[in-house]
């Protein structure tokens, strides 16, 4: 018989264990090789777990579990066949075996419900019907209420601890108003992923000197250029025209501009980099990722609008790698999308910096001395006040303002057709 021990791979460097989030099969069912068996998440990323061989499948790890890279999750038995109808034949066996177990412990069960009825049926006489429990009645001492005019929701209708949080007090002579929808609750473990976010951005606010700058930008060409250039652009490109490469290629540029901008800390050290490796906040089913460009500082508008677009796809199938979400050097993230008006984005650690977008408003501004509609968008810069200055902070966004509110002088070199590759 060969038996298959499929272990935990190493997702990427610096993780040495998961979560089984889901398993995709049942315990006894015959897989395929490369079939996807199970969702496991890392600290970084959900990622799929396919079978290294086709034959009967044993499960040795729960749903929730967090197990080692290398530890065996499950056994691939490689001799069974295939069965007709795809289902293991071995998956009956247990239940034709289950039947008799059941009903053995039955007549040494039965005097035991006998046994413990009495003491719950003398511990629900201490108190008289509708009565409050010692915390509910110190609860409603202090309210100035009495155990009357609440509802009670325990058994007997015992006014409990909750009921007595609850109950507001009487005014003038009212009567007290109790909940009366649905008290339901529903607790569930988080996913390693949102659990490292917690930790990570918990210690992004203890461990950094953390400051926001704000500013505003006109976003009138940038919408007069999608209009007039999206339909040749998608032609051209098989991509549409999108913000994300705007306010990339103005940030790579600022960078450039504000070297510290582009750095990190690493411990006495500062660490500049001499690339633009741009991460860009993406919303996935998991949480939120964020998969990096790399080099952006030479990827034209119709690139970046591609690699941003097969990186969000990825994330949405749930098909992003580690690597791809590592080694970025400055965020960009897009609360816009989602309709925030302002915020004040979180640093990507160990990045210096990060760039929130925002939703874009017709306001009435002030052009030439003249008041008039234009489509703005608030954006704003959280950085690292041990490593980036005021001025650095305030000249990288005011650089980022002016190739946005001016994208052909700046960013397109007075060409706008050959600055969008057409």
């Amino acid at each position: 018989m060969s038996v298959l021990e499929m272990k935990v791979p190493s997702p990427g460097e610096s993780i040495t264990e998961v979560e089984i989030a889901t398993w995709l099969v049942k315990d006894g069912d015959y897989v395929e090789k490369d079939q996807p068996i199970a969702e496991v998440d890392s600290d970084k990323a959900t990622l799929e777990l396919p079978a290294e061989q086709s034959g009967i499948i044993t499960l040795k790890a729960e749903e929730g579990d967090v197990v080692q890279v290398g530890q065996v999750v499950c056994l691939i038995d490689m001799d069974a066949a295939k069965p007709a109808g795809g289902e293991a034949p071995a998956a009956e066996a247990p239940k034709q075996e289950e039947a008799p177990k059941a009903a053995q412990p039955a007549p040494q069960e039965a005097p035991k419900p006998a046994a413990q009825t009495a003491p719950a049926a003398a511990a629900t006489q201490t108190y008289a019907t509708g009565a409050p429990s010692p915390a509910a009645k110190k609860i409603l001492d202090e309210k100035g209420m009495d155990a009357s005019q609440v509802s009670g929701s325990g058994r007997d209708g015992r006014v409990t601890k909750s009921d007595a949080e609850l109950a507001a007090v009487p005014a003038m002579g009212g009567n007290a108003v109790t909940a009366t929808g649905s008290r339901s609750t529903t607790t569930t473990k988080l996913s390693v992923l949102r659990r490292k976010i917690a930790q990570r951005l918990v210690s992004v606010k203890n461990e950094t000197a953390m400051l926001t700058t704000f500013n505003e930008v006109d976003m009138s060409e940038i919408f007069r250029l999608r209009k007039q250039y999206k339909e040749e652009f998608a032609q051209r490109h098989g991509v549409g025209l999108g913000f994300m490469s705007f306010f990339t290629k103005a940030v790579t540029r600022a960078l450039q501009m504000y070297p510290d901008v582009n750095a990190s800390i690493d411990g006495d050290f500062k660490v500049n980099y001499d690339f633009c490796d741009i991460s860009i906040a993406v919303s996935g089913p998991k949480g939120l990722m964020v998969p990096v460009l790399r080099n952006a500082e030479n990827m034209s508008f119709a690139s970046v609008e591609a690699n941003i677009k097969d990186l969000a796809i990825k994330v949405r199938d749930g098909k992003i790698t580690v690597d791809e979400m590592t080694g970025g050097t400055f965020t960009i993230t897009n609360g816009g999308t989602f309709g925030s008006m302002l915020s004040t984005p979180i640093i990507n650690p160990p990045q210096s910096a990060i760039l929130g977008m925002h939703n874009i408003i017709q306001r009435p501004v002030a052009v030439d001395g003249q008041v008039v509609i234009r489509p703005m968008m608030y954006v704003a810069m959280s950085y690292d006040h041990r490593i980036i200055d005021g001025k650095e902070s305030v000249g990288f966004l005011v650089a980022v303002k002016e190739a946005i509110d001016n994208p052909v002088g700046i960013l397109m070199n007075g060409d706008e057709r050959k600055g969008l590759g057409l």
